[in-house]
This record gives structure tokens, sequence and C-alpha cells, in this order.
């Protein structure tokens, strides 16, 4: 029996290379998202509300966008990523602790 066809990838099927600023690029399947970056993180005294949104509400936003990785199967570091949600070109990637 004859294996069916693969399909060509397309711009949005092709993973992702990204640049770790310790060990240097590598393919995205080595790596962890972590989620968006620089967001301040409710105190002791936060209410349920409060928390509600830190933990589940999100602006979806089209364009540049900070995010942190883990390179979890290399280093073991986070690191920041600014990334374009639309085409994937990561932009900067800076060390954690540095300003965006």
């Amino acid at each position: 029996m004859k294996a069916p066809p693969r399909a060509l990838p397309t711009e949005h099927s092709r993973m992702l290379r990204i640049p770790c600023p310790y060990c240097g690029p590598r393919d995205e399947v080595e790596f962890t998202y972590g989620g968006p970056t620089h967001i301040a993180r409710p105190g002791l005294t936060a209410t349920d509300s409060e928390w509600s949104q830190y933990l589940y509400y999100r602006d979806n936003l089209k364009g540049p966008y900070r995010e942190r990785w883990l390179h979890s199967y290399g280093c073991g570091r986070w690191f920041n990523v600014l990334r374009d949600t639309v085409t994937h070109e990561i932009q900067r990637v800076y060390l954690m602790g540095e300003p965006p």
C-alpha cells in the first residue's frame, strides 16, 4: 500500500527557530512557552476578582507581543521574546529582568 502524499509546509505550519540568548538558535520543540511577560502579579491582599483578572484575562493582540520562554531541553533558563503574532517573526530576545 502506498503512503499518501505529505502536505507541503505552509507559512503557518513551520516550526519556530528561537534564538536562546545562552545556547543560540534552536528548534521550537526544545522550548516551553511561559505566557506573556511583564505582567504585575497581585499582592497578598488581592481580591478574588483581581486574581481572576490576573490569571485568566489577557489581551489577544495582533502584532508585537512580549512572551516568556523556557529552554526546557537545553540550558533550562528563562528569557523574554518579542514576537509578532501575525508573522511569528522574532524581533528581539532579551534576558529576564531586562526592561522591555
